[in-house]
């Protein structure tokens, strides 16, 4: 499956970045302040160029970079090192600037290394909705073409729709918008399998053991992995190429309620993989990073498989299980919170591992080939509609005072990842609760191991479709 396009935002602190993400995402992602320098790390987003949100070969993932400054510190180097990064990845690469202020050096060596890449590189200046931005003239001698300068305003939306156009025609040129294949991976094709996690989880150690060479830099210093290795290894006659990405952040105390987030290749190596591997790790409790990456995952479509690392660390000792006062093996005590931390992802497979001992290393690749095996399944339109009826008649779907959502039939329309297509009447007003259930019933009939499945709901009335158009639902 072809990855996203990524396409990097850069500039100067208080330029306004993190709330053009927001605006042309459509929702908060970055971390919106008056001060600057509030953005600490990358932060990425899927962004929709299309209005119609069936368009899935129109989406890009757009990175917010943090804010560009001369490193004072090894905590400034580290931000202008994914600043690099940004650059050398990305395919569009979008200079802002704060309209209302006249350029300086700084904006000149932004500019400078962003036209260095050889790459598209477009002007945006923001705040352009205030009386005091400045005339375009006043910035041509960034050296960027006038025909890339675009006027933006992340408070009203200016300019926004004029961005995803010029965007998308830029990325129409170099055939990066070609239909993405979800049909079954070539058989000739190897089986990409991406190590996900914190950083110190375990992914270099993991990396290594399945790949039996020293290949990754195995280190207890946190984000030793800056890039994403590979190694290609054979496994039951079939070929299998796993990649090792950087790892996520905690969150620094320096910054009080901010979030970091990885380097963007990271988010492309989930674009790139068939299945990734979210490591987690046994000594150490499940944060919210964990469940944001898992997210990632399930929002990508890809197959999912939680692997527990560090496992030989445990003390194989029962603890008292004060609730119920019954003995609690180490096992039993990672599997229920995995449980209660991870109730979004009953379809994804445990696996408990231990690189220092081996211990179930190789059924990751056991796992990741039935995955993928799973996700071409195809279920059969006369099954699927007799589950939809069996599913109606054991729980109708609710409605509103004298309109019920009536479903008519559905069919799989996709695979790799499935995907669904419910065709019926005021079906907008269908319940996500209800939406769920039908999830569970196919699943009973088809599990669906380690990959999510997605839903489209189509109105036949044309009042009701205009009101609730298509929307993808895991």
């Amino acid at each position: 499956m072809k990855s996203l396009p990524i396409v990097a935002l850069i500039g100067q602190t208080n330029a306004g970045k993190s709330s053009l993400l927001n605006r042309l995402a459509r929702k908060n992602i970055a971390i919106v302040a008056r001060e600057e320098g509030t953005t600490r790390d990358n932060v990425v987003a899927r962004v929709n160029l299309s209005s119609d949100p069936r368009h899935e070969s129109r989406q890009i993932l757009l990175v917010d970079t943090a804010g560009l400054k001369n490193p004072e510190d090894d905590f400034e180097a580290s931000i202008q090192d994914q600043i690099a990064d940004a650059i050398e990845s990305a395919e569009i690469i979008l200079v802002t600037v704060d309209s209302t202020k006249y350029f300086d050096d700084h904006d000149k060596n932004i500019a400078k290394s962003a036209l260095r890449s050889k790459k598209p590189v477009f002007l945006l200046l923001n705040k352009s909705d205030r009386g005091e931005a400045l005339p375009i003239n006043d910035f041509r001698a960034l050296g960027i073409p006038e025909d890339h300068i675009i006027r933006t305003s992340a408070t009203t939306g200016a300019g926004t729709a004029d961005l995803k156009e010029a965007i998308l025609r830029e990325l129409s040129k170099n055939g990066s918008f070609a239909p993405r294949s979800k049909s079954p991976r070539p058989e000739n094709s190897a089986l990409k399998i991406a190590l996900i996690g914190r950083p110190n989880v375990g992914k270099s150690s993991l990396f290594n053991a399945l790949g039996k060479k020293q290949q990754a830099i195995v280190s207890s210093r946190q984000g030793t992995t800056r890039d994403i290795n590979r190694v290609n290894v054979r496994y039951n006659g079939k070929d299998i190429e796993i990649l090792d990405t950087a790892g996520l952040r905690k969150p620094g105390k320096r910054e009080v309620g901010i979030e970091k987030f990885s380097a963007i290749r990271t988010l492309a190596a989930i674009e790139e993989a068939d299945i990734c591997a979210l490591l987690v790790d046994s000594t150490e409790p499940h944060s919210k990073l964990d469940q944001s990456l898992a997210g990632q995952i399930v929002e990508a479509g890809k197959g999912i498989i939680v692997v527990v690392t560090k496992t030989d660390l445990l003390a194989e000792r029962e603890i008292e299980n004060t609730l119920d006062e019954k003995p609690l093996n180490p096992t039993d005590i990672i599997l229920n919170g995995l449980e209660k931390d991870f109730n979004f992802l009953p379809f994804a497979p445990v696996l408990l591992t231990s690189s220092e001992t081996g211990k179930n290393v190789t059924k990751l690749f056991d796992l990741a080939e039935q995955i993928a095996e799973t996700r071409t399944h195809e279920i059969k339109t006369s099954d699927l509609n007799k589950i939809l009826r069996e599913a109606i008649a054991s729980h109708p779907p609710a409605g509103l005072k004298n309109t019920r959502p009536k479903p008519k039939y559905i069919v799989q329309t996709d695979t790799n990842p499935p995907w669904f297509v419910v065709h019926g009447h005021d079906l907008g007003l269908l319940h996500w609760s209800y939406k769920r259930f039908l999830e569970r019933k196919i699943r009973e009939f088809y599990p669906y191991i380690g990959t999510p499945i997605f839903f489209s709901f189509k109105s036949d009335n044309p009042k009701s479709a205009d009101k609730n158009p298509p929307s993808k639902t895991r």
